[in-house]
């Protein structure tokens, strides 16, 4: 079933009768080509592409909840390239383009808005940092913009220029980023997955691996024991359980990230708004709520719940960027659980185990990354060789010292 204004039309004159279910509930396969673990944005985009890229579709996507329950519906929808390291700005790059003819592709509205976004800076040293950074960009072929003072102050009159300890001095723009859809993403990538042969089995969790002589070969679930030729791992922040049902330890922490929504307003914010004198990330939804978000809770946990000293934190930076945010009401809040790497940046590797494949780490940018991700993991599995936009990605880059540290600290200076 296509989507087109044609269609709407159509079933708005006959009581929508003829609407059908954007995907099949199968029940699991006793063996598979490849099973995706982990019915995510980045698992969806995976079994998708392994179908329409690389003609693979005896595919199981296996998600213990439901489809758009974890991160990728719990994120505050940025999408970005504006990236510094070699390592890092050729893959989201890559994702950018996908993003760009991503509703086209796969037929489905996922609601992508390239509004802009603006990474503020509020000293001299800090733009110097943005004009390397965006020198880099540029190189790369990616679109940045420098904005002084009085060219960010006529696009945004309503933040705090003159705040006596963080004063904006101006802004790094990328203004082919903004926003996406979250949920509409996980359900356009399942929708094409299944239109493709894949089966999407929901409430299916995995609690162990299928080995034979080092070999893996299936996994066991709640539903039973399901056979594949290649096992790939795609959970998040559930990384490092998930792997050691195969004995792995990972260089991953989980942690939470807390992400706010406000009541609805008027549109107030042109794009996506970052504070650079403190963690803080803010946009407009089409509905008119603020989604804004900020620091990792400090504890590990697996729990989709955050504390109180966080959301002050969150409130405070986006006190000091702008005053009026302090008018709103908070209409909810919810956690996702992220995967931190030691460096900042993800994995998409084989393991040491023969069939199976690991995709992960992604701390704070996995949404943004989530057609990259599945398309060079997807390139992958197919072909058992990195992607040339991932090469860099692989797991044992600490051992042999080449790590992809964007900011020279890791993603969170004071957890690594």
């Amino acid at each position: 079933m296509r989507y087109s204004a044609l269609k709407v039309f159509k079933e708005a004159m006959t009581g929508h009768k003829g609407w059908e279910p954007v995907w099949r509930e199968p029940e699991p396969k006793a063996e598979y080509d490849v099973i995706v673990i982990g019915g995510g944005g980045h698992g969806l985009a995976t079994a998708y592409y392994l179908a329409k890229e690389f003609g693979i579709t005896n595919v199981a996507v296996l998600e213990k909840g439901w489809i758009g329950g974890g991160n990728v519906g719990r994120n505050t929808t940025i999408i970005r390239s504006n990236y510094l390291l070699p390592g890092n700005t050729p893959f989201y790059e890559l994702s950018m383009k996908l993003w760009e003819n991503l509703e086209q592709d796969f037929n489905y509205n996922a609601m992508v808005s390239q509004r802009g976004v603006m990474n503020l800076y509020h000293s001299d040293a800090q733009r110097d940092a943005y004009v390397r950074r965006g020198n880099a960009m540029i190189m790369a072929g990616v679109d940045a913009e420098l904005l002084n003072r009085e060219q960010l102050q006529k696009e945004c009159p309503f933040l705090d220029f003159d705040n006596a300890r963080f004063p904006i001095m101006g802004a790094l723009a990328q203004r082919r980023g903004g926003s996406v859809r979250h949920d509409a993403v996980a359900w356009g990538y399942a929708r094409g997955a299944d239109s493709r042969g894949v089966d999407i089995i929901q409430n299916c969790e995995v609690n162990g691996f299928v080995m034979d002589k080092g070999v893996c070969k299936g996994v066991t679930t709640n539903r039973g024991t399901i056979k594949a030729k290649k096992i790939a791992v795609c959970v998040a922040g559930s990384s490092g359980k998930v792997m050691s049902y195969a004995g792995m330890r990972l260089p991953i922490e989980s942690h939470v990230l807390q992400a706010f929504v406000s009541e609805g307003l008027k549109p107030v914010i042109p794009g996506v708004l970052t504070f650079g004198a403190g963690h803080f990330y803010v946009s407009q939804s089409d509905k008119g709520g603020l989604v804004f978000g900020g620091d990792i809770d400090g504890y590990n946990t697996y729990a989709q719940r955050g504390n109180l000293p966080v959301v002050e934190d969150v409130c405070e930076g986006g006190m000091a960027l702008m005053p009026m945010i302090g008018r709103a009401r908070l209409l909810r809040m919810w956690g996702g659980v992220m995967d931190m790497s030691m460096d900042g940046s993800p994995f998409i590797d084989k393991t040491g185990i023969d069939g199976l494949y690991f995709n992960g780490g992604w701390c704070y940018g996995g949404f943004k990354a989530t057609p990259a991700s599945g398309f060079c993991y997807a390139h992958l599995i197919a072909k058992d060789q990195p992607h040339e936009f991932a090469q860099e990605l692989r797991l044992d880059r600490f051992m042999r010292g080449h790590l992809i540290d964007e900011k020279g600290v890791g993603a969170q200076p004071n957890l690594h």
